[in-house]
């Protein structure tokens, strides 16, 4: 099954959990060879059904919604977190539906995607992809 949504087409068939994705995520966001602090999750699902999973931000606003401040915005299809008015509470993290979400230890601060790109860029097998369509929830 291929999942398109704003700018990312996602492949798990073409996953092999290899974690580039989420280095380079790291790298790119947090300046940090950290790939736990990266904001997408790759699952290995084995013995049954033998897969990884990609769970990624997609843009659903749960995050929005819950923050008691809103200090997360909608800016051009991206819920941004605006770190100043953020009250660090973390309803937002434990609110995400799909867990990517995750608090920054240096500041306390939350941190998600921002369909920065770079976890497609770097990905061997395609299972991540920059897409052309915008919005669409399923292709096959």
């Amino acid at each position: 099954m291929t999942i398109t949504f704003s700018q990312f087409t996602f492949n798990p068939e073409n996953c092999s959990g290899c974690g580039v994705c989420k280095l380079a995520c790291s790298i790119v966001n947090f300046k940090q060879i950290t790939p736990a602090m990266a904001l997408l999750r790759i699952e290995g699902r084995f013995p049954s059904p033998g897969d990884y999973q990609i769970h990624f931000c997609d843009q659903c606003g749960t995050c929005a919604d819950v923050c008691p401040v809103e200090a997360i915005e909608l800016k051009d299809g991206i819920y941004q977190i605006n770190e100043e008015e953020c009250i660090a509470c973390h309803e937002c993290v434990e609110a995400c539906p799909h867990s990517v979400m995750i608090v920054k230890q240096e500041d306390d601060i939350p941190a998600k995607c921002v369909l920065c790109g770079e976890c497609a860029a770097v990905c061997p097998r395609e299972a991540i992809q920059i897409s052309a369509e915008k919005n669409t929830v399923e292709a096959q």
